[in-house]
């Protein structure tokens, strides 16, 4: 497939991207390689050829997800640099009360 500076310049205004007549012709070279390249891809994918989106099978890498007891209010407030009323004590960042 070939494509035209007419070509790459309507797919810019679809995407309202600006585009100079050296970029133009720049773009038009460099997509045609593209187009050919997925076309070489296309035409050695038959219909054999299971579609894939990764070249390896992937699985779940995820643990299940269990409730299990988490650490005690009062452990980790001991650890805190400071606390007030069962929480977390920061310094205010915003000018608000």
């Amino acid at each position: 497939m070939s494509l035209t500076a007419t070509d790459v310049a309507r797919l810019a205004g679809l995407a309202r991207i600006e585009l100079t007549d050296a970029e133009l012709e720049k773009l038009t070279g460099q997509l045609d390689v593209i187009l050919d390249s997925v076309a070489v891809v296309q035409a050695a994918a038959g219909d054999d050829v299971v579609p894939t989106s990764h070249a390896l099978d992937l699985a779940n890498v995820f643990r299940a997800d269990e409730v299990t007891p988490s650490l005690a209010s009062a452990a980790v407030l001991a650890a805190a640099p400071a606390q007030e009323d069962g929480r977390f004590r920061v310094p205010h960042i915003l000018e608000e009360d």
